[in-house]
Order: C-alpha cells, then structure tokens, then sequence
C-alpha cells in the first residue's frame, strides 16, 4: 500500500453505505463511490440481480454516472472508492476512464482484479494505471461480506 497523501479524507464510510444497502436489497454487498476533489460524484451499489445484468457492478454503476455527470468519458483527476478489490471487468473500465486513484477495501483472492487473478493494471495492454491504495475500511467490508454470505448459506 501506497503511503496516505497529506491532506487524505477518506470516503469508504459512503461506500459502505451503498455496501449495506446492496445487502439490504439482496445484492452481494459492494459499495462504490466516485469522488472530484471533495465533491461526490455518484454512489452506488451493486445492482445484478434487480436490473438483471451482470455489468451492474457497483463501480461500473458509479463510473457511468460520474461520467454523465461530468459529460465526458474520463475521469482525470477523479478517485473512486470500493468496498472490495475491483474484479477484472471493473479494473478495466477503472482503467479505461482513467480514474486517477482506487481505494479499495477487501482483498477478492477468488475474484479480484487488481492485486490477485488477473491482475488488469500489470497488463502491457492496460494504457492507464491509477495510484492505487488497498486496504481501506478492509475489516468492515470483510465482515460485511461475511455476514452477507453467512446469511445467505444458513
């Protein structure tokens, strides 16, 4: 992990939010949040099963509507926050809005994208890389999860 920025106000406590609310809605709870500077871009939560579609990933969620928002595909000078490491297709759409720094939360060693499996940053291919910071509110998002599958098994 990266060393903390001066300065650095973190906005997981919002991607746990939308984390909750996933849970709470029967979604795998995975909370994402897009920020500019201090201002919120968008928040979102995963979505799959209520919009029936497997693209309806938290961050894929709050990168498109931060994109609208801003009108334009990129987000240069943005940071998105998440719950739980991003899997292969969020790191490539993190990577292809070129969103300046990712926080995440949990490590995703059966799904994840950025520092296990497939690993999208290390890529020849990948054009962009942003700053990234693991570990983030990691043991709230892991009980999170836990709880949620827990629940979901009994």
């Amino acid at each position: 992990m990266k060393e903390q920025r001066e300065g650095f106000r973190s906005f997981m406590r919002l991607a746990l939010e939308e984390a909750q609310a996933a849970a709470d809605r029967g979604e795998v709870p995975v909370g994402a949040v897009v920020v500019q500077g201090e201002r919120v871009l968008s928040r979102a939560g995963n979505r799959t099963r209520e919009m029936a579609d497997p693209t309806a990933h938290a961050e894929m969620l709050a990168i498109r509507e931060s994109c609208a928002a801003l009108g334009s595909e990129r987000l240069v000078g943005c940071d998105l926050y998440v719950t739980l490491e991003p899997c292969p297709m969020c790191a490539a759409a993190i990577s292809a809005a070129r969103v300046g720094r990712l926080y995440y939360g949990a490590a995703d060693p059966k799904s994840g994208g950025v520092a296990v499996g497939a690993r999208i940053f290390s890529h020849p291919q990948c054009h962009h890389v942003p700053e990234v910071y693991d570990g983030i509110g990691a043991g709230e998002a892991e009980a999170l999860l836990k709880g949620f599958f827990v629940a979901r098994r009994g």
